[in-house]
């Protein structure tokens, strides 16, 4: 495993290549004035001649090789461009912004992962049975609920008309405590800086900031999780080593927990690690429906302000995100089952 893993980080410099090429690539349609937002840090840089200037500085009327190395070196260095729509370099905008998507990415899988694996064992089990058919329901309905949909009923409901669960990360007074000088910010995660600060009841406002788009996230995740799951237990029930297990005497239980259930898990890591990777790259619509301040709805934020600096800086992150994302579902393999050897 540790050989395998060697040779797919040493792989890894080579697809960051590949990928920001394929980035470059398209960014080369846009005119120089336009590639300049992505090199400036302020936008008094551009005052006067000065834009004709940058352009030639940066090579922005130069080949395309000259125009992606400048910009290469630029990246390097943790120069994204500036930021139009928060009126920032977007290298500081979006470390703002991640931490938030972090925390809602943290709080959603483990509910998906936990609610979708057990959905999907326990409609395996009672295969063709009532509460089998219950289930494949609710999981066609998760595939056919548009996010949006979801996302704006859930909204209506909690708090629309029970007024439970309100949209943002923070209520307002804690909001400004947040952003006082007297709070110490450790992580960026607010859950956890709330508890190293003393601040309780931040910690439990919150919580209740998250529990709406967590909802939304699993709701639609579980859909595709419980599908994956059940067929994944399906085929595994029907093994010669299962049929051995329960000629033995053994349990049912034990045969679905011991035997069925982690030969199973494997497609479930892919699918589950991809969700993952996805809510890390900013889930847009969930976030811009409840107004939370994560890299998601400033990628929306960006593209209606058409903040081209912004758009490619979180494509940047998106990207490499995956990359490493994908390396480390491809790693779990090997945790999961012991007999896979990954050479």
């Amino acid at each position: 495993m540790l050989g395998f893993a060697a040779r797919r980080m040493l792989l890894l410099p080579v697809t960051l290549l590949g990928l920001t090429l394929l980035i470059f690539f398209f960014m080369s349609f846009l005119s120089p004035y336009e590639l300049l937002s992505t090199y400036v840090s302020d936008p008094r840089q551009l005052q006067g001649n000065a834009a004709q200037t940058l352009i030639k500085q940066y090579g922005l009327d130069q080949p395309f090789y000259v125009k992606y190395v400048r910009w290469i070196d630029e990246i390097i260095h943790g120069k994204f461009g500036w930021s139009v729509t928060l009126n920032e370099p977007v290298s500081k905008a979006i470390i703002q912004r991640f931490p938030a998507t972090l925390e809602l990415a943290i709080y959603s899988i483990i509910p998906i992962v936990l609610g979708g694996i057990w959905l999907g064992v326990t409609s395996a089990v009672h295969h063709n049975k009532f509460i089998d058919q219950i289930l494949r329901v609710f999981a066609l309905l998760g595939y056919s609920i548009p996010s949006f949909v979801l996302g704006l009923v859930i909204l209506f409901i909690f708090y629309g008309v029970l007024g439970w669960l309100p949209p943002g990360r923070l209520g307002v007074n804690f909001s400004m405590i947040y952003d006082s000088a007297t709070f110490h910010h450790y992580t960026g995660l607010v859950t956890i800086d709330s508890l190293l600060n003393g601040r309780f009841w931040m910690f439990l406002d919150a919580l209740k900031h998250l529990v709406a788009p967590v909802m939304t996230l699993s709701f639609l995740s579980w859909a595709s999780l419980l599908r994956i799951t059940r067929s994944s237990m399906l085929e595994a029930l029907g093994q010669d080593y299962v049929r051995t297990a329960r000629a033995k005497g053994l349990s049912e239980r034990v045969v679905i927990n011991k035997h069925v259930r982690k030969n199973a898990l494997i497609p479930v890591t892919t699918v589950a690690g991809l969700m993952f990777i996805g809510i890390l790259g900013g889930v847009v619509i969930t976030e811009t429906i409840f107004n939370y301040p994560g890299i998601g709805s400033l990628m929306a934020q960006a593209s209606e302000q058409l903040d081209y600096a912004t758009v490619l800086g979180i494509t940047l992150i998106y990207g490499l995100v995956t990359v490493i994302g994908n390396l480390a579902v491809d790693i779990s393999y090997a945790l999961i089952d012991p007999r896979v050897r990954l050479r």
